[in-house]
């Protein structure tokens, strides 16, 4: 049996732990323990609901397959008990791998175990680690990632798409399908999906005219959306532009395009038969290879892989 030790410090997010807890129990070989920072048998969290059979961690000794540790308002506050970082270290030091949900990436960085690695957290709060813990290499776009025995994913539910994907690592696909499905869970994620959509992302523009535009670019992907034209459109300057485009969305009006596509091709690829040929013309893409590259190069698979993974069967 594979014994996967969950905890974090009280109050966690309860989905953190409940949504890790029920993939692995809902899958064959694995032995589920929850684990609590302090002397108390249960685990208090976010929604005032203590999750009863909690040992205190000084109680859980050999051998760990995953350790996970759970973000929430206990791992929010800036202040790190000693005591509990001092275990996880040595906890991971038995562990087969470490895992953090959410904002359950601060211990493992406050514990020294995310210095020099690439990690994800909520979007939220990847500003304040980087900021917090500058030796850790944040990175905000992905939903969950790897990097040596060390995974952290983005916040609550991908913490779902993350124990999956450890149960499609260990047992195969078919046997983290069948949870996912047991789960009534239509969707298993990637690692490399964004975290929220940047066809919305026009909403938080606080230029009114880079905003319309926005608007009018995602109505329109199938024009030509060269820095040129669109800098044209405001009657800007190419340069100017991508200098606005850049401080108010992060990215290059390129980069911008691109997801656009990408996230335009999704959508078409979930709720229609259309082959890749037509979803790439539907989306603005000259070709479908020129949609292969830029799905490689946003979501880090291919749109057949997309849709090989995502497309919804024909309802009988």
């Amino acid at each position: 049996m594979r014994k996967i030790v969950i905890v974090g410090p009280p109050p966690v997010q309860i989905l953190d732990v409940t949504g890790p807890l029920e993939v692995f129990s809902s899958a064959p070989g694995y032995e589920v323990q929850l684990g609590n920072p302090g002397p108390e048998t249960s685990l208090l969290t976010n929604r005032r609901i203590s999750l009863t059979e909690a040992l205190p961690t000084t109680q859980i000794t050999g051998p760990i397959d995953t350790l996970i540790i759970a973000g929430g308002p206990g791992a929010e506050m800036g202040v790190y008990d000693e005591a509990f970082l001092a275990w996880i270290t040595e906890a991971a030091s038995r562990s087969r791998r470490v895992a953090a949900i959410c904002t359950g990436a601060f211990l493992l960085a406050a514990a020294g175990l995310l210095d020099g690695k690439n990690a994800a957290t909520h979007w939220k709060f990847c500003d304040r680690l980087a900021k917090e813990f500058p030796k850790v290499l944040v990175r905000p776009e992905p939903i969950f990632l790897k990097d040596g025995a060390i995974y952290t994913s983005a916040g609550i539910t991908a913490g779902i798409d993350l124990s999956l994907a450890l149960v499609e690592e260990d047992l195969g696909h078919q046997v983290a399908l069948d949870v996912a499905r047991s789960l009534v869970m239509f969707l298993v994620r990637p690692g490399g999906q964004a975290q929220f959509s940047h066809m919305l992302s026009h909403q938080a523009v606080t230029s009114r005219p880079l905003r319309e535009l926005q608007v009018w670019m995602i109505e329109n992907l199938r024009e030509d959306l060269s820095v040129e034209k669109l800098a044209e459109r405001l009657g800007m300057s190419a340069r100017h532009f991508t200098r606005v485009c850049l401080h108010e969305t992060k990215m290059n009006p390129g980069q911008f395009v691109d997801r656009m596509r990408v996230e335009a091709a999704q959508q078409i690829i979930d709720s229609s038969a259309m082959g890749l040929k037509e979803v790439a013309d539907a989306s603005g893409f000259q070709t479908a290879d020129a949609m292969r590259r830029t799905f490689i190069r946003v979501i880090g698979i291919t749109a057949g892989e997309y849709m090989d993974r995502f497309k919804r069967p024909a309802i009988r």
